[in-house]
């Protein structure tokens, strides 16, 4: 375990990423490693602000990303807050692109031993990771991946399978 010296979480800031955070920062406490919480700003998000500039609409795309950065750099503080961890662990960065292309390249470049993700609450097994992102993440990572599951998805996921089991009787 102590290899484990740099650890990548990626954040959304869903209703879960707080306790995706106090969940990898659990871990890496012991472990004496880096938190490395980064937020992807999807590309495509950049390119509605392009159309929308060339409709004639004041919208300027550098103002966009500041203001987003900001937002979040005050969200990510107040979660903070909430977390036992040492300030000078922490690392956040921002990157635009495609959120899974970002996030590999990202983990590979920086030489990150774990990433830390959560799971959404959808109704089908299937699509329980948290969408495609996480889909694309956990096929082509070439670094551990630990998948979070709250209570409540836990509780969720455990009662699908006790049903299929009750069906199989």
């Amino acid at each position: 375990m102590s290899d484990f010296k740099k650890i990548m979480v990626p954040l959304a800031f869903s209703a879960f990423s707080q306790d995706i955070l106090q969940f990898a920062a659990k871990l890496a406490k012991p472990l004496d490693a880096e938190l490395i919480l980064i937020n992807v700003i999807n590309e495509r998000d950049i390119e509605t602000v392009q159309v929308i500039t060339s409709f004639g609409y004041e919208v300027d795309e550098e103002h966009y990303l500041q203001q987003l950065q900001q937002q979040r750099i005050g969200m990510l503080e107040e979660m903070m807050k909430k977390v036992d961890f040492p300030e000078e662990q922490v690392r956040f960065v921002f990157k635009v692109g495609r959120p899974a292309s970002t996030l590999l390249k990202f983990a590979v470049k920086e030489n990150v031993d774990m990433i830390v993700m959560g799971i959404k609450a959808k109704s089908e097994l299937v699509h329980a990771f948290t969408g495609s992102v996480a889909e694309k993440l956990f096929r082509r990572s070439p670094v551990t991946i630990v998948s979070y599951r709250d209570e409540h998805n836990a509780g969720r996921l455990r009662k699908r399978i006790l049903k299929d089991m009750d069906r199989e009787k």
